[in-house]
């Protein structure tokens, strides 16, 4: 199974923060037991449930520890850590309950206070609450002065209870080892073995409850948590999949949308394997982006004249005879699928090509100590093994979210096809599309979204974006009623706060609800 090798996310998770705070939560009812979730088409179920009061306690003192040394960790910030309970189900408000676990981020000084940013860095199944905390270190101080920043795990991610949990360590570290180059017919079958033991492990342990970890009911969860904050309308940060959740959001519950700002936008108008499709190919653009950065050093590139010839070898390599580590206590070694898990995992941004550069060098040398990194880093694997449940919640929320399925021989047939025209990335992507086949939970499709009667959205392309490729932020915004187009000519994953352009357009349009012009393009 592949499909955590598609996760979109922002960078920087703090894992150490579930450790951590692990104790300011409470348990609430199992998922074996909660009912299924609610179709797309009851949103009027959502009216008759009622939002239960946030539970918060100061836990800065837990939170400080964590953040101390990193940029912005010198701002007078206060944190807190609460959480909420929602309806499992919306077709019945008043049966079993999930419990929601948020941070709140308050910067000393506030003046003309807002109300609420809620914020999403996506996935799914990455936290929102890291997200809160990291926004607090690195969103403008003039944005931190108006807001209270505000992340929630959604449904079945994170700290929130429960939080799906079906694949073990072990398969986790099976999925990322493997080689996904293979493509004769004993390794495709190996490959789609895999996936189906993970689909039987997470049916065998939640049964139907599976399909309640979805994105429809995560928004009416939103729309719960905003009013338990007290705001009258939403304002709302999202970036990859958090497009996604937001603009089901604002389709669902238009009027009650202030301002929202989609960065990253996954694509609303492709199917999966269009999807899988353009992601590929913009994680080979990225790398040719990579590789001319590279050979452009005065100083030379580590890898030779030719990166992605020196990647290849480094495949090959590891295929014949996986490369060991000086990382001490570690037993791994690195596989060609963990060398491109590194590879994937450093082409969100550009900040991390020097690291790429080095990890790859050293491993050429016998030293994969820098690619499991970069690896581990990608899937949440912990330094003692255990991982966070980002995998888990990605396919959990992924399968959810859609009835597309694809047989065993159309799947085979596309990683022949796109292993020879996407060479690094091309069959990984095209084996992901057999990994919601396998699934067995109900499903709630999204919704088609176009808001309309939504408050003005602010859609951020940014053009060399090798997660999600910049033509979905112009279907997206096409689509919505109110959608406004933003497009950032850089590279990496998502645009905002990166740039001076695109922060200056997105804090007024924030703070004082000044639009930007539709269709502005900000330079690199």
């Amino acid at each position: 199974m592949t499909a955590h090798r598609r996760l979109t996310a922002t960078g920087g998770t703090l894992l150490a923060l579930a450790l951590t705070l692990a104790g300011c939560t409470s348990s609430g009812d199992d998922a074996e037991t909660a009912a299924a979730s609610s179709s797309a088409a009851a949103a009027s179920s959502a009216e008759a449930a009622a939002a239960k009061p946030i539970e918060w306690q100061d836990c800065s003192s837990q939170i400080d520890p964590i953040i101390a040394g990193r940029p912005g960790a010198d701002r007078d910030l206060a944190f807190q850590c609460g959480t909420t309970t929602v309806p499992v189900s919306y077709e019945d408000p008043t049966g079993g309950t999930l419990q929601l676990f948020l941070v709140k981020a308050t910067l000393a000084g506030q003046v003309n206070r807002i109300g609420s940013l809620v914020v999403n860095p996506g996935g799914p199944g990455q936290s929102a609450t890291d997200a809160a905390i990291q926004s607090a270190l690195t969103l403008p101080t003039d944005v931190l002065g108006r807001f209270d920043v505000v992340g929630v795990d959604p449904r079945g991610v994170g700290l929130s209870d429960p939080a799906v949990e079906c694949i073990s360590d072990q398969q986790k570290d099976e999925l990322s080892a493997a080689d996904p180059r293979a493509t004769d017919a004993a390794s495709l079958a190996t490959a789609f073995g895999r996936v189906d033991a993970v689909a039987d492990a997470c049916a065998e342990k939640y049964g139907d409850a599976l399909g309640a970890f979805d994105t429809v009911d995560s928004a009416r969860d939103m729309d719960l948590v905003r009013q338990s904050l007290g705001d009258e309308q939403l304002t709302y940060l999202g970036y990859s999949y958090g497009t996604t959740l937001g603009s089901t959001y604002a389709e669902l519950f238009p009027d009650r949308v202030r301002a929202m700002v989609l960065d990253g936008a996954v694509d609303p108008d492709m199917g999966q394997q269009q999807s899988a499709e353009a992601q590929a190919q913009a994680f080979e653009a990225a790398f040719d982006a990579f590789a001319a950065n590279c050979t452009s050093l005065v100083s030379g590139c580590p890898l030779g004249f030719d990166p992605r010839l020196f990647v290849t070898d480094l495949l090959n390599q590891a295929a014949a005879a996986p490369i060991p580590s000086s990382r001490p206590g570690e037993t791994r070694q690195a596989t060609p699928g963990l060398v491109l898990e590194a590879v994937r995992s450093a082409l969100y941004q550009p900040s991390a090509w020097p690291q790429l550069t080095q990890s790859l060098a050293n491993a050429r040398n016998g030293d994969a100590a820098g690619v499991l990194t970069l690896a581990d880093t990608y899937t949440g694997r912990n330094d003692d093994g255990t991982y966070t449940n980002v995998v888990d919640a990605n396919v959990a929320v992924t399968c959810a979210d859609t009835d597309e399925e694809f047989t065993r021989e159309q799947v085979g047939a596309l990683v022949t096809d796109w292993g020879t025209r996407y060479p690094l990335f091309g069959a990984d992507a095209a084996l992901g599309l057999y990994t919601c086949s396998a699934w067995d939970a109900p499903r709630t499709p999204l919704p088609a979204r176009d808001a309309a009667g939504s408050a003005p959205i602010v859609v951020i392309g940014t053009q060399g974006d090798p997660v999600t490729p910049v033509v979905g932020a112009a279907d997206m915004a096409a689509d919505l009623a109110s959608g406004v187009l933003l497009t950032w000519q850089g590279s990496g994953h998502t645009a905002y706060p990166k740039t001076a352009c695109v922060t200056a357009a997105v804090d007024a349009y924030l703070i004082d609800l000044v639009v930007p012009q539709d269709g502005l393009t900000c330079p690199a």
